[in-house]
């Protein structure tokens, strides 16, 4: 994984957040339906919540120390409509929540779409 990604961002509802915090782990479906867990650069979060997420408003973004995540992270190819040479990370195991180092509301514009996130 490059030296410039220190943070890795990964969107799920708040539900599945406080479920995690329970059993230690989040566990999305995406991690038996493809064998990863899908993260995100923070300057490309906002490409999947478009895709996947538009104009929900129960999301909350996780902020991951990339050091504390404990299965393997590869920079991945995304959907053919994301810009050709983009990669993005792949955790191929669950993800433990003490690599989480912040949680934050993840809310779409009044048009319903995301934006890049703050900070």
């Amino acid at each position: 994984m490059g030296s410039r990604i220190h943070t890795l961002l990964h969107i799920c509802t708040l539900d599945e957040w406080l479920s995690a915090r329970r059993t230690g782990e989040h566990r999305p479906e995406s991690l038996d339906t493809h064998g990863f867990v899908h993260l995100s650069a923070p300057d490309q979060v906002h490409l999947p919540a478009n895709r996947i997420f538009a104009g929900r408003n129960d999301l909350v973004l996780l902020r991951l120390d990339p050091n504390r995540l404990t299965s393997p992270v590869r920079w991945e190819a995304g959907v053919p409509s994301d810009p050709e040479s983009m990669l993005f990370p792949h955790l191929y195991g669950p993800l433990p929540t003490a690599a989480v180092t912040a949680v934050t509301e993840y809310r779409p514009d009044a048009d319903g779409t995301f934006g890049p996130p703050p900070g």
